[in-house]
């Protein structure tokens, strides 16, 4: 999910627990088998000694041997469209690892560092919560790609994408506060040609994805608070391939010089250098690609998509660090316009401030929303579509008196200028003492 460059405001969302820290558990009870019967030899030596029976009487009916009840087999692979619990496809905690990369230079002691093996041994738990959402992520994003085609309605996409995360992760967020169990990490992108972030389709749109189109696809996945963010690009024609080409570079330049101690300003000049020695042409006329300037990776906190450091994409005087322990989202968005995006459009993500100020709400539809929005999301951002599948009704007036109070933040859709294309790609790392993993890596991307 884009990040716009840090304001007064944005660096106060630096998030405490948000959610709950549960995990949901289940346990398979199991009936005990009912005891053998005698021996044989017993039963003989009865039968000697056994009167006649009288005329009449009902003869005993032997007891047999109940067959026992086959298991059924744990499935072993990914239904279509995905349904099955990561948990069944990785019993005990057996997620995969992300791509794993030693830190090089003056941080290369990491690597066989006792000190720094036993700092990444006390994170067991949040390295399990974050490999399943990202296998979570890999799983649904890999048959997103597979399936999604011309002529399919936004809101088809995207609430086939969510329905798929939450059945992975065995959690439907309908019940009370299950949605902060696990579940999405943020509404689902579906950013088309001059829109590069912040748009999800909320109840009513009819937008269908055309054969021209240049969709931005981006995917929020959280356990236990623990959000694994990563973006990709969709196009059906090759004239678009370079400006895929170009984004996709600069994300994995970013990736790739990303560690502990890394400036962020210079690792934007990096970016910046990357996404710009391309071009595309695009029906006969040739486009330099841009880094869209105003718009950056981020660091993740628990329940809070955006932390308290930005990545800027293009050459910067930040000469902030990145620090062991941090998580990033490096993401990069390229652009044949501008390279500069402006707010425009109906809002369809919100999310609770964790610094929200204690004011006293008069409306009362602002005051049962904001307890529905506590309960059930806390501080991970929403779509209005995630109010209405919760049954509520007629909200807007309230959801909007929460936003001029400050207790909710509203995303609205950045859009570069019209006739302009945009593309991103984007990959969650984790910063660990001992190596860098990109949580998000998979065979696509």
């Amino acid at each position: 999910m884009a990040a716009t460059p840090p304001t007064d405001e944005l660096k106060k969302l630096s998030v405490s627990n948000g959610g709950t820290d549960g995990k949901a558990a289940t346990a398979n009870g199991a009936k005990d088998d009912t005891a053998e019967h005698a021996g044989d030899d017993s039963e003989d030596d009865a039968e000697d000694g056994a009167a006649e029976p009288a005329p009449g009487a009902a003869k005993k009916k032997k007891n047999k041997k109940k067959k026992p009840k086959k298991k059924k087999k744990a499935p072993t692979s990914q239904t279509d469209p995905p349904s099955v619990l990561m948990s069944q496809l990785f019993p005990n905690n057996t997620y995969p690892k992300g791509e794993e990369v030693e830190y090089k230079d003056e941080n290369h002691y990491r690597t066989t560092s006792e000190e720094k093996r036993h700092l990444d041994n006390l994170n067991t738990d949040f390295l399990i919560d974050y490999r399943h959402a990202a296998e979570t992520h890999r799983q649904v994003r890999q048959w997103a790609q597979k399936n999604i085609k011309p002529g399919q309605t936004l809101t088809e996409i995207a609430e086939g994408i969510e329905d798929s995360i939450r059945r992975l992760v065995g959690h439907d967020g309908l019940a009370e506060g299950d949605a902060k169990v696990a579940g999405v990490g943020f509404p689902t992108g579906l950013n088309l040609d001059h829109i590069a972030a912040h748009f999800t389709p909320n109840a009513g749109n009819k937008t269908i994805l055309q054969q021209s189109n240049v969709m931005k696809v981006d995917i929020g996945v959280h356990v236990n608070g623990k959000i694994v963010d990563s973006a990709f690009t969709m196009s059906f024609d090759p004239m678009y391939d370079n400006l895929l080409a170009a984004v996709k570079d600069a994300t994995n330049t970013g990736v790739k010089e990303a560690g502990i101690d890394v400036r962020l300003g210079e690792l934007g000049g990096l970016i910046q250098e990357a996404m710009e020695s391309y071009e595309c042409e695009i029906n006969g006329t040739t486009y330099p690609i841009k880094s869209i300037r105003n718009l950056t990776g981020h660091t993740i906190l628990p329940y809070s998509i955006h932390g308290t450091k930005s990545v800027p994409i293009v050459k910067s005087a930040d000469t902030t660090k990145m620090e062991e322990g941090d998580v990033f989202a490096i993401e990069t968005f390229g652009s044949t316009g501008n390279g500069y995006v402006h707010d425009e459009g109906e809002v369809s993500h919100y999310a609770m401030r964790s610094d929200a100020p204690k004011v006293d709400l008069r409306l009362s539809s602002a005051k049962s929303l904001l307890n529905v929005i506590k309960k059930n999301f806390g501080t991970i951002p929403f779509a209005r579509r995630y109010l209405d599948r919760l049954g509520q009704e007629k909200y807007l007036l309230g959801l909007n008196n929460l936003v001029q109070s400050g207790i909710v933040e509203d995303y609205p859709p950045l859009l570069d200028k019209r006739g302009s294309y945009t593309a991103q790609f984007e990959h969650t790392i984790l910063l660990r003492p001992t190596v860098k993993e990109v949580i998000s890596r998979g065979e696509d991307y």
